[in-house]
């Protein structure tokens, strides 16, 4: 025999010899002189299969058949290396009889072994020697053999392939929690037949979920890796391919596999590399092909999947673990390659996002040495930036930016302290803005520029001569009026930012940037088909830049309010057009549009006043009177029939911020916006309506008494109507929005009662009082709502602080014992009362605070009531009542509200 080919047997021999010792092997299968090496046993000759008679051939399986029954009734299993000897005589047998004589081979081998473990485990071993006979790569074939197994492996996708997956399914089923090795064969078989079967017969839920599951059962966890791997590395449609890779790596980052920080099993994580570099190998070749169908949309959505895996990749990538990094170096190399192709920008992003790992370690070893790496590469980039890829000038600008990360300092003092460390930033950034990089033609150079510029703002207070040169960058073709709408959106928020966080050096440029950005203020009503340049949200920063420009000017208050006036006066008078246009509209489409339009003059009138801080800063600039002229423009909108939901809610927040910056000038418009708001109300317009009156309410106090006794029933009313309206009994959406209506309801009275406004209440009338006393006892007690059980136990407590003494109203005392006192006890003892809530525990203490309070203005008339009547007839033992009225007259509330939380733990099943 071959030495050579022997040392091929060796698990460790290298690739030639293993190739030598299996072509040697192949070659004896066939030589007529094989007998005479295999087996002395055999003495004069050996016949070939095929020589045989049909006899004989089926005495041949019919003793295969017999020895594999046999098994099933054998005291010990044969020896494993038999068992595999048996199971490849088995797939020598099949290759050569499947097609021809034994079409029923695989129903003759499942009849027998059905779910016997030593029968499941001789069936999973013969599969997997049919596997490697049909498809394994590294036997050499000849052009016939290939033939022969190719038409093997069509028929039985034909003929069985479906009964033998159904047949794994059910050993998996079985076998997952009571024999690991057979489940393990199990998924290898799986595995291993995935490549050449019908892929939907694995690819569904109910194999994924079973296989998901076995990636929590420690002794299967690797087999099951190894299954998945299998099955995503499946050729098959790009799109499909990455829906079935999302899928699972949702599921498997639910269940806590890509914390890989806290595995800490090698072995599994491995197989767990592998398969994340399948399943990121699989993603980027459908992200090629998508590219190369001219599917942009899909290709998109494949490249976000990539990006979303490449955290996960670094980690594995950088684990002290040869076997766990080596195995995830395709998927890098891969992803490397679609970088350097530079086709797709979002991965570059993606890419350079993993810097600030490499800053941030580097920072901490050697500061000294990230900031001379940075500087040397930022500086030898910047000065060939015309000629340098986009990669890597938004690089060298990334590096700069993210130094300020990775050698942090208090409020951005990064050019005082440390001498050396500010004189490389200061020359950095002198470097930055003089260059002319900033028209760099790509959008993420740009990006970047601006960027660091805002994120370094405190250089222009050292070096204030390069202000123009961004300024100008920030408003012409570079910034806010870049070809990019991405470019113009994120610089109309940095503009903002660099104007606020520089605004004492900005008086000389006021007037000319107010000038330069008019264009851009200009409101876009739909009809005109006008394209503007920046998005309404993006307007919104510009209007805000706008008023702090003029607000923090060195100017007089007359200039700063003709300034303003001009700013807003054209909102007014468009939203004066528009409003009579929605009034007309008949369709409905336009009416959204007109209405949207609408909100958004709303909106820039609003945040323009987010640069005062308060009604003094207002007065000072003279600002009172154009804000007052924008509340009587905006105000009509509330009578509008039409589009009712957008235009109350601009109003609104327009009317939070005139509260601030206007104070009691605000008041006069207060009760009729409040009528209109009030009219055809929905759960949705109250919950946002009431903070409006709370803010109101809590800030003028006493001056808006008169408006709220006027309004407070028809709030009520309003707020009841809702509440009572009838739901279906599963609308979870209806019965949230009931609960929040609830909860803001209660939050008004807390208002109220807690701004010294009782009387508000008290001037309603008896039943109306009574009515409303009631609805607080009725959210105390029966809604199992934890937030709206304590606002009502404070508005209690403080109604009893108020009103419970002996001069008290008519009646009230009364109520305190008939209501509040039981209140106390019936809400706390609910089985939805969960006392292990922390929310539910605040509740609890402002119960306690209630019974305190009830006990301080009422004194040993209320002990007295419990310990005789009340606790009595709620069957509480004698020696407990003595507990708990000693407790409540301790002069520490703590030690009660401890004791409380105690009494109701022991009182609840």
């Amino acid at each position: 025999m071959d030495e050579q080919a022997l040392l091929g047997l060796n698990p460790n021999a290298d690739s030639d010899f293993r190739q030598r010792a299996l072509a040697y092997f192949e070659q004896l299968k066939i030589s007529p002189d094989a007998w005479q090496v295999c087996a002395e046993a055999l003495a004069q000759r050996t016949y070939r299969y095929s020589e045989l008679t049909t006899v004989q051939q089926q005495l041949i399986r019919e003793t295969l058949i017999s020895w594999l029954q046999a098994q099933m009734l054998n005291p010990q299993p044969e020896k494993t290396f038999i068992r595999n000897k048996a199971a490849q005589v088995f797939a020598l047998l099949f290759v050569t009889e499947y097609l021809t004589k034994w079409p029923k081979f695989f129903f003759d081998i499942l009849s027998v072994v059905d779910l016997n473990p030593r029968g499941v485990d001789l069936y999973l071993r013969i599969l997997m020697a049919i596997d490697s006979e049909l498809v394994d790569r590294d036997v050499v074939h000849t052009s016939e053999e290939a033939r022969r197994n190719t038409l093997i492996k069509d028929t039985m996708r034909e003929q069985c392939i479906p009964n033998l997956v159904e047949s794994w399914y059910q050993i998996l089923q079985n076998y997952q929690y009571t024999n690991s090795e057979v489940t393990c064969q199990c998924l290898e078989v799986v595995g291993a037949y995935v490549s050449w079967i019908d892929l939907s017969l694995i690819a569904n839920d109910r194999f994924i979920n079973m296989l998901l599951g076995h990636m929590s059962i420690e002794v299967l966890r690797e087999e099951a890796c190894d299954c998945l791997f299998e099955i995503v590395n499946k050729g098959m449609d790009p799109v499909d391919k990455m829906k079935l890779v999302e899928s699972l790596c949702q599921v498997l980052q639910t269940a806590g596999f890509f914390s890989i920080d806290q595995e800490e099993d090698v072995d599994f994580l491995a197989r767990f590399s592998k398969l994340v570099n399948g399943m990121g190998q699989s993603l980027i070749v459908s992200w090629t092909k998508l590219i190369k169908n001219g599917d942009i949309k899909n290709a998109q959505e494949a490249l976000q999947a990539i990006e979303t895996k490449v955290a996960l990749m670094l980690q594995l990538l950088i684990h002290e673990d040869d076997d766990i990094s080596s195995n995830i170096i395709g998927f890098c190399y891969d992803y490397l390659h679609i970088l350097k192709q530079g086709e797709d920008e979002a991965m570059f992003v993606e890419y350079r996002k993993q810097l600030k790992l490499l800053l941030d370690r580097l920072a901490q070893v050697s500061p000294e040495l990230l900031l001379a790496s940075v500087r040397r590469v930022f500086s030898s980039t910047l000065q060939n930036w015309q000629t340098t890829r986009f990669m890597e000038v938004e690089v060298a600008i990334r590096l700069l930016y993210m130094l300020a990360e990775a050698l942090p300092v208090s409020h951005g003092a990064h050019f005082s302290g440390d001498v050396s460390k500010a004189s490389a930033l200061q020359d950095m950034m002198r470097t930055l803005v003089t260059s002319g990089v900033s028209s760099y033609q790509h959008t993420s150079v740009t990006l970047e520029f601006f960027e660091t510029v805002v994120r370094y703002e405190k250089f222009f207070t050292v070096e204030p001569q390069h202000i123009p040169c961004v300024l100008m960058a920030f408003l012409d073709h570079r910034g806010l009026r870049h070809s990019s709408a991405k470019v113009r959106s994120r610089t109309a928020y940095l503009f903002s930012r660099f104007v606020k966080s520089l605004n004492k050096q900005m008086n000389p440029f006021i007037e000319d940037i107010l000038n330069r950005i008019q264009d851009l203020l200009e409101l876009s009503p739909p009809e005109n088909g006008y394209q503007s340049l920046l998005s309404s949200d993006d307007q919104l920063f510009i209007y805000e830049t706008a008023g702090v420009l003029i607000v923090n000017s060195e100017y007089p208050a007359e200039r700063k309010q003709s300034l303003m006036r001009n700013l807003l006066t054209p909102l007014m008078e468009k939203f004066k057009i528009l409003l009579e246009k929605l009034m007309l509209a008949q369709d409905e489409e336009r009416q959204a549009s007109l209405a949207d339009c609408l909100n958004h003059a709303v909106g820039f009138a609003s945040r323009t006043s987010k640069a005062f801080s308060n009604k003094q800063t207002v007065k000072q600039c003279g600002c009172s009177e154009v804000y007052l002229d924008c509340l009587q423009t905006f105000l009509p909108a509330l009578s509008c029939p039409l589009q009712k939901d957008i235009l109350r809610s601009g109003v609104r927040t327009f009317l939070h911020r005139m509260i601030i910056c206007l104070e009691e000038e605000v008041l006069p418009f207060i009760p009729s916006a409040s009528e209109h708001m009030l009219k055809d109300c929905e759960a949705k317009d109250l919950q946002e309506f009431i903070p409006l009156i709370n803010q109101i309410t809590a800030k003028f106090k006493i001056q808006v008494s008169p408006f709220l006794q006027q309004m407070f029933m028809p709030l009520l009313h309003a707020i009841f109507e809702v509440l009572l309206r009838p739901a279906e009994e599963n609308d979870q959406s209806a019965a949230l929005e009931k609960q929040m209506l609830r909860r803001s309801y209660f939050a008004f009275l807390q208002t109220v009662t807690g701004s010294g406004m009782s009387e508000v209440i008290a001037n309603q009338g008896a039943e109306n009082v009574e009515r409303v006393l009631v609805t607080v006892i009725q959210g105390a007690v029966e809604y199992p709502d934890p937030i709206a059980q304590k606002t009502c136990f404070i508005i209690l407590s403080k109604l009893v602080e108020l009103w419970g003494g002996k001069d008290g109203p008519v009646g009230f005392a009364d109520f305190v014992y008939k209501h509040i006192v039981p209140a106390c006890f019936l809400a706390p003892l609910k089985q939805t009362f969960d006392l292990a809530d922390a929310q539910t525990v605040l509740a609890l203490s402002e119960c306690a605070v209630t019974l305190k309070t009830i006990h301080l203005k009422r004194g040993p008339e209320c002990v007295q009531y419990l310990q005789q009547e009340y606790l009595p007839s709620l069957q509480v033992a004698p020696e407990i009542i003595q507990e708990f009225c000693q407790a409540l007259q301790q002069p520490d509330a703590k030690v009660f509200k401890n004791y409380l939380k105690v009494f109701f733990q022991r009182a609840k099943p």
